[in-house]
């Protein structure tokens, strides 16, 4: 997978994994994870599905209606390729916290319904519910960040009350934080997942 790895300045700060909304790319978000701890690696990672040109990390039917079986499989190979990265970079593939904004928040999120050991903890701006149909693993403790907005378009209220729900009756500790900003990733969303990491 295309990707800009960086290398932290203190060994036990975590890795962020950046994953970026459509039509974005491994650059993106970057400059969120400077702000929100300038200390941790970076891995951005860009999706391999190209929609109309825009790349995503995996395919969608419709707005909002999740390809579930490329869903299975990119969640996979994103998994595979995080084991890989770590032996290939040498940071902790035990200390990884996703920071992903919305169709990257989704492949995030599906990382967690799938694998009980894919992320330490997750930041998602503006989820969906990946995959109403599985059962989730074991997330006890897990922390989870959720940043969603009111009057989303894209993404309705009920789909973050449902993910934290969902997240919750598996053990994780979610902080859902609301906007009324529509689909857009904002400062103040950022400075709330900044406040909250500071909390770990």
């Amino acid at each position: 997978m295309e990707h800009i790895f960086q290398q932290g300045s203190k060994p036990v700060s975590p890795t962020f994994l950046m994953l970026h909304g459509t039509g974005g790319n491994e650059r993106d978000l970057l400059p969120l994870a400077a702000h929100i701890d300038p200390s941790a690696s970076v891995l951005s990672v860009r999706g391999n599905i190209l929609e109309n040109g825009m790349p995503r990390f995996f395919k969608r039917l419709a707005e909002g209606v999740f390809d579930m079986e490329d869903l299975e499989f990119r969640t996979k190979e994103l998994y595979d390729f995080i084991d890989h990265a770590s032996l290939k970079y040498g940071f902790d593939r035990s200390n990884v916290i996703a920071i992903g904004y919305s169709n990257g928040a989704n492949i995030a999120g599906n990382l967690l319904f799938t694998y009980a050991d894919a992320l330490k903890g997750a930041i998602l701006h503006h989820p969906m519910v990946p995959n109403r149909e599985t059962e989730l693993p074991d997330l006890s403790g897990t922390p989870v960040f959720i940043a969603a907005g009111t009057n989303d378009p894209i993404c309705p209220a009920e789909e973050s009350t449902d993910l934290q729900q969902f997240l919750q009756n598996a053990g994780a500790k979610v902080d859902l934080h609301w906007e009324s900003h529509g689909h857009q990733l904002t400062m103040s969303e950022v400075e709330a997942a900044k406040a909250w990491y500071s909390k770990l």
